[in-house]
């Protein structure tokens, strides 16, 4: 199973995280795919989303932050399901010295979210 972390926006209007596994599906269509590299040691302020989205990360580990002070730590081989597109968002920041090497899977408007949470 692929270890993923879903981030979403509550019904507070913060962003909350919840850990599980990125689901088998047999065909899911993406609307669009693309790569992104930073530099090691960078950082982003706060943000949210800016559309339902999963981030594969390649290289680079990330401390992620909530505005509520909620944190959790993204490795290599992990999958962010970026599901806050409103509220207070995010931030983030590289912690080892890789870059953060990632591709961004983008889908079509209502398409299902492959997530399974821990202990289902």
């Amino acid at each position: 199973m692929i270890k993923a972390i879903k981030l979403y926006t509550g019904e507070d209007g913060h962003s909350h995280f919840i850990t599980g596994t990125v689901a088998h599906k047999e065909h899911t269509e993406a609307a669009s795919v693309m790569y992104n590299e930073t530099a090691p040691h960078s950082s982003y302020d706060w943000h949210p989303a800016p559309t339902t989205q999963y981030v594969i990360t390649l290289s680079g580990t990330l401390l992620f932050e909530t505005a509520l002070g909620e944190q959790f730590t993204l490795h290599p081989g992990e999958v962010l399901i970026a599901m806050d597109t409103t509220g207070s968002g995010h931030k983030w920041q590289l912690i080892d010295d890789q870059p953060w090497r990632r591709v961004y899977v983008t889908f079509n408007d209502g398409m299902e979210i492959n997530f399974v949470p821990d202990g289902k």
